[in-house]
């Protein structure tokens, strides 16, 4: 996601050691889409968890292929005359993804034509017990090779990108971790992770190709450097608690800041190699409850309802954020009298609420279904862009005969600009700028359809309308007219290799 620094992060305060992680119990993160409890959607859209270059662990981690047909079998290049199968056998899985796609806008936005960006996706992934011997251990790493300029930045200057891929071109480390399991029921992993692969995921949110429909505008918004998800990544220690079969229990802790400095992130961490702990803190948990889920294999089948998944959880950043309106001297950051220089507030949080949930199935072993989603959020609106994000959707799996593995969605995103952001607003128009737009709120309306060509070729044919893009921005800098209404089309190619 192409990532815009629209918190500014003043002061970090001092990292935070493993000593007090573990004698405060945070609870990091865990198995993200590698985690046990089945998706509920089909293969995702975004490179993230819930992204269409899919979370690599998730891919990584699979058994080599059997022998299948060109059309059947799930990489394109099969078994590669059995080296995924001899690698397989000695503990290391590799993945290597390519997800292209072609973007236009013909109403509203800066300027109106088409767009193109893609990324390529390398994974490897080392099974312990298998390679050396140590049980319950896995080595991840995975790089991205981004090209192209994603449609956003060139074209819309909306708050919501309209691609999970976007990012800038360059190629670059993403994640970098060890995980161990401790039993049956813990797992701690430790390296360079990204908090999209495990954090505020929605399954069914999944399919859709928006950005913030995978990781939330919200926190790309108000944590520095849009926080550590796609493209970006932050050192850290996350474990996974899982008390029971329905309750799981994440938590992490990370370097609050991935990249650093003054400008675009991307740009400052281009390599993806910032491996620090001077940026301050980020804490983030999250509490999970799955009901209805399908058996794990060689457990008996289990009668009943529709799957679900229930999250709650929180994030936390410790460092300084500058006031949205007011400076140290208490005047308007639009006031010409001002010194210019923000007040600031001493750390920076959110809460939010995650619910997925399949509301129809006509038989329990029927590949067609509804499901619906939503996701909702907040945080405080005088350090923070955004302190309000709702997105809410509905998928429909195997939509016609004969299309098991296709599906067909429609989704709605909503971004709320704080009252002290579209105050600032209101003074440049009193002091400097008669007429100056306030912003309000960005709404993105998605209509989207994937079709399984082959289980390592998957279309994607989507449509999205912006409301006020930006939030109501004016279309030039220091004019009064607003950015139009935006209407975009285009088509994802992702080929599994």
């Amino acid at each position: 996601m192409k990532k815009k620094l629209n918190t500014t992060l003043v002061h970090s305060g001092a990292p935070v050691g493993l000593t007090f992680l573990l004698s405060v119990g945070m609870v990091p993160a865990a198995f993200a889409q590698a985690s046990d409890q089945p998706a509920p959607a089909e293969a995702s859209a975004q490179p993230s968890s819930a992204a269409g270059v899919d979370g690599a662990a998730n891919k990584a981690d699979q058994a080599p292929p059997a022998p299948a047909g060109f059309w059947d079998r799930s990489n394109l290049f099969g078994d590669m005359g059995g080296l995924r199968t001899f690698l397989g056998n000695h503990g290391v899985t590799f993945n290597v993804q390519e997800t292209s796609e072609l973007y236009g806008n013909f109403t509203g936005g800066t300027r109106r034509g088409v767009s193109y960006d893609g990324a390529t996706q390398f994974g490897l992934n080392v099974d312990t017990e298998k390679a050396i011997g140590l049980k319950g251990g896995q080595f991840f790493v995975d790089a991205l090779q981004i090209h192209g300029r994603g449609i956003t930045a060139s074209h819309l200057d909306t708050l919501q990108s309209v691609s999970g891929v976007e990012a800038e071109a360059t190629t670059r480390l993403w994640e970098f971790w060890y995980q161990q399991s401790i039993g049956d029921k813990v797992d701690v992993r430790i390296g360079q992770q990204s908090l999209d692969q495990e954090f505020i995921v929605s399954q069914y949110a999944a399919t859709f190709v928006n950005a913030t429909l995978g990781w939330p505008v919200l926190p790309a918004a108000d944590l520095p450097a849009g926080g550590p998800a796609y493209p970006l990544s932050s050192l850290g220690v996350r474990l996974r608690v899982k008390p029971s079969d329905s309750v799981t229990i994440l938590g992490g802790i990370l370097d609050g800041n991935p990249a650093p400095g003054i400008g675009d992130a991307q740009k400052l961490n281009s390599s993806g190699t910032n491996f620090n702990l001077h940026n301050g803190t980020l804490l983030i948990g999250e509490v999970q409850y799955a009901i209805n889920q399908p058996p794990a294999s060689g457990t008996p089948a289990q009668s009943g309802g529709l799957p679900g998944t229930y999250k709650l959880g929180f994030w936390y950043n410790n460092g300084r954020f500058a006031d949205q309106r007011y400076g140290t001297d208490g005047l308007s950051l639009a006031n010409p009298a001002s010194n210019g220089i923000p007040a600031t507030h001493r750390g920076n949080f959110s809460v939010y609420a995650v619910a997925d949930q399949m509301v129809w199935r006509p038989s329990a072993d029927s590949p067609k279904s509804v499901g619906v989603f939503t996701r909702v959020m907040g945080a405080p609106g005088d350090r923070n862009l955004v302190d309000f994000n709702v997105d809410a959707g509905v998928v429909l799996k195997a939509p016609f005969k004969g299309r098991d593995s296709d599906a067909v969605g429609l989704a709605v995103g909503y971004a709320n600009i704080s009252s002290r952001a579209s105050g600032l607003d209101r003074d440049i128009g009193t002091f400097t700028t008669p007429g100056y737009p306030v912003r309000s709120a960005e709404t993105v309306i998605e209509a989207t359809y994937q079709y399984q060509v082959a289980p390592w070729w998957l279309l994607q044919a989507d449509f999205q309308y912006f409301f006020r893009p930006g939030g109501g921005i004016p279309a030039s800098a220091g004019g009064t007219p607003r950015i139009g209404s935006e209407a975009v089309a285009g088509l994802r190619t992702v080929l599994t290799f």
